[in-house]
């Protein structure tokens, strides 16, 4: 009776929330439309509005850092055994490694056969390519992961640090055992408060979208579009096939997820891509969706904010093109042996590229700098084209990421089918309102709440569950029910 009102009551609440959400939604798809209106018609003020994009984007990355740190240190932090962070970061970094080297040489074989530089004559042009000769060697790979402090990892904007500190302090907390409880209480409460302001930043997209359209319509209009049509035209017909059809039909061989229906799940986070051209905007949207989905809280908690930095499919497909294109562009086209080369280079060159707007033009122009110096004054012909081709290149890593968190999911047996497919089905809808991340917990994670929101006292605990003291252990033994029927479902795995 309890749970059939209690359902009762909750389901007018959340249609209400769906209905603002949807408000939201449309008002964001007429700014992006009134945005190419305005940067066609009055170009020069479109210009002007390109700080009002900016300082969108600039409010979602301020959320980064927190989101990742308190997402990785409850997952690691949560989790009994320190073998599981090992098998889904394990499975994770194999898959991506496999995917991104995919990628590269997809966007190589694609090159080679339309030749999209074929016929222009840039070898006049050039690209100042200073602050991107620290084009990333592994060594300074490496050591760039380690930060100055524990705490200089929240403010430095480098996703690779946040996820070094965040897995150190996880396995800390995880090694103190009951004392660390608290303070996983504490992270717990600061990321809901995170995910909350976020929330709040959100209903500012509408003009965030806006102001990022018309700027770069009013400062490209259609000459550059037209002259480099070949490139950008084939650049999406690639990403969309490398999407339906290589990550499809993964998807659907490991998961039996159809990724259509995957995607239209995801669809307010495509938009807000199209909008920004970055996939960092979503990527805490991303992390709470998928663990609505039904994956646990340990792989979403990995796997994503670590793909964000070594699952580039988009990224990997665009370097590789790009650099034909210039190649064959400025008369010097490259051979097979330096396009291995180029794309073993690209693949350390591209590590922790992802997110944000521009990365792929700087990587692209470090790569060629430390590789082929000859070709980076080429790097200034596709500038134009670039901000609408950041957009392909976004949506296909995020696509990918989504992809790989699903299918680590999969693998590791921390993916809840039955609350997967009723959320792909629309029949539990993500509560936008909150962004929580917390609807929908395993009874693992449930009992952990209920540890941390009605600690049991030391004498009680020493003493075990004896007949003494029956009001303190009755609330422990029913309270994680009553989460657990709130999350619609029981974790597998």
């Amino acid at each position: 009776m309890a749970l059939r009102s209690r359902t009762t009551d909750t389901a007018p609440r959340r249609r209400r929330h769906l209905g603002s959400s949807h408000y939201l939604y449309i008002a964001v798809i007429v700014a992006v439309l009134a945005g190419a209106i305005v940067g066609l018609a009055a170009p020069q003020f479109a210009v002007q509005l390109k700080p009002v994009g900016d300082a969108f984007v600039a409010l979602i990355k301020m959320m980064i850092a927190p989101i990742i740190f308190c997402t990785i240190v409850l997952g690691v932090g949560s989790i009994a055994k320190a073998a599981t962070v090992g098998k889904v970061g394990g499975l994770a970094l194999g898959y991506f490694i496999v995917m991104s080297t995919f990628a590269l040489g997809i966007g190589l074989v694609v090159g080679n056969i339309i030749h999209p530089g074929a016929g222009l004559d840039i070898a006049n042009a050039s690209y100042d390519a200073s602050g991107t000769k620290e084009a990333a060697t592994t060594t300074k790979f490496l050591l760039g992961i380690i930060p100055t402090s524990l705490l200089s990892s929240l403010t430095a904007g480098n996703i690779l640090q946040v996820l070094f500190v965040a897995l150190l302090v996880g396995f800390a907390l995880q090694k103190m055992g009951t004392k660390g409880t608290p303070i996983l209480g504490a992270i717990r409460q600061i990321q809901a408060l995170v995910f909350r302001i976020l929330a709040m930043i959100m209903w500012v997209a509408p003009l965030g979208a806006f102001g990022a359209i018309a700027a770069v319509v009013g400062n490209t209009g259609f000459g550059a579009i037209v002259a480099l049509g070949t490139l950008m035209i084939a650049f999406y017909i690639t990403c969309a096939l490398f999407i339906v059809v290589v990550l499809g039909s993964l998807l659907w061989l490991v998961g039996r997820v159809n990724i259509f229906r995957m995607m239209k799940y995801l669809g307010r986070e495509y938009l807000l891509i199209v909008s920004t051209s970055s996939s960092e905007v979503v990527l805490p949207r991303l992390i709470a969706k998928m663990e609505h989905a039904g994956v646990s809280k340990p792989v979403a908690g990995i796997t994503i904010p670590t793909g964000y930095s070594f699952n580039l499919d988009g990224t990997a497909i665009y370097l590789t093109m790009a650099s034909l294109f210039i190649a064959s562009a400025m008369g010097t086209p490259l051979s097979i042996g330096e396009q291995v080369s180029l794309l073993l280079f690209m693949m350390i060159a591209s590590k922790g590229a992802a997110g944000v707007t521009g990365a792929g033009l700087a990587t692209l122009a470090g790569g060629l700098q430390a590789h082929r110096p000859d070709l980076v004054d080429g790097v200034g012909v596709i500038v134009g084209i670039d901000r609408f081709m950041s957009e392909a290149r976004a949506l296909t890593n995020f696509t990918g990421n989504a992809v790989a968190t699903l299918l680590v999911g999969t693998w590791t047996k921390e993916l809840d089918r039955e609350q997967l497919t009723a959320v792909l089905a629309g029949e539990r809808p993500f509560d936008e309102s909150t962004m929580s991340v917390d609807d929908h917990l395993g009874a693992d994670e449930a009992a952990e709440v209920q540890r941390e929101q009605h600690p049991v006292p030391a004498a009680a605990a020493a003493s075990g569950s004896t007949t003494e003291n029956p009001v303190t252990t009755a609330p422990a033994a029913q309270e994680p029910e009553l989460v657990g029927s709130n999350a619609g479902g029981t974790r597998l795995g």
